[in-house]
């Protein structure tokens, strides 16, 4: 009898699994579903993203325009560093190139005082008296000195005598007409000029030669420039005395010709 209690039927464990095996397929298919919603969640994300709305379009273009505009201002900014690092530079070179340039134009006139008192001593006169030829030697010195000065600082002296008229080294003083010189010549130096570098410190006084004025041909006298209609009557008169005279001459038969009378 135990063994007629505890026993069960066939149906009723079949009966008991059915129920169990519905809830877990269920709940494999809701996972499956849970799984699918969230792998195509990413996705809707993505598109929604490569989609970018008008407002996202507008930042955009906001921020590209402020870039483009700070570039600009950025390559400004370093042409304007680079032209003022120039300009420095320059003007860093031009002073130490033209420092000497104040103490040389108060020597000019120093070398011109000296070149003047060499100039003005004649030979006679040196030889006459030995001081004086001492005297000449110690100028002629300090005149080369100062000359070898000026030649170390590049300044160059302008002594144009001979060469062609330059308007931006010389400064005419008078002209001198030679028709054997070519016109625009320098014929005097007057005062030497000088220069620094590039830089004219004075430009040389010369006289230029000039070109032979052109021979005028001699003006008509009254009467030669007058016609015929305007002479005076007597000597329109005598013209015409003359010219029937001549017609005269040639109308009357020659010795030995024979006249013809009929009419």
């Amino acid at each position: 009898m135990a063994s007629n209690d505890h026993a069960k039927p066939e149906g009723e464990g079949s009966e008991d699994e059915t129920p169990a095996a519905e809830a877990e397929g269920a709940q494999q298919d809701a996972a499956r579903q849970d799984g699918a919603q969230q792998d195509g969640a990413p996705e809707t994300a993505s598109r929604a993203e490569a989609t970018p709305t008008d407002a996202t379009a507008a930042i955009i273009a906001a921020l590209q325009a402020e870039k483009a505009e700070l570039k600009d201002q950025l390559l400004r900014s370093l042409a304007e560093v680079e032209n003022v690092r120039r300009r420095a530079q320059r003007e860093r070179e031009d002073g130490a190139r033209y420092a000497v340039k104040p103490l040389a134009e108060d020597l000019l006139a120093v070398r011109d005082n000296l070149c003047r008192a060499i100039e003005s001593v004649s030979p006679e006169a040196v030889e006459a008296e030995p001081q004086l030829k001492a005297l000449l030697e110690g100028v002629v010195m300090t005149e080369k000195s100062l000359s070898a000065a000026f030649a170390r600082h590049h300044v160059e002296i302008i002594d144009p005598l001979g060469e062609a008229f330059d308007p931006n080294l010389h400064e005419a003083m008078f002209e001198v007409p030679d028709p054997q010189q070519p016109a625009g010549t320098v014929a005097q130096v007057i005062e030497v000029g000088y220069r620094l570098h590039d830089r004219l410190l004075r430009a040389a006084r010369v006289g230029v030669f000039k070109a032979a004025p052109a021979a005028v041909a001699p003006e008509p006298s009254a009467e030669e420039a007058a016609g015929p209609e305007e002479r005076e009557p007597e000597e329109r008169d005598a013209g015409d005395r003359d010219a029937g005279g001549q017609g005269g001459a040639e109308g009357a038969a020659k010795p030995g010709q024979r006249i013809d009378t009929a009419v």
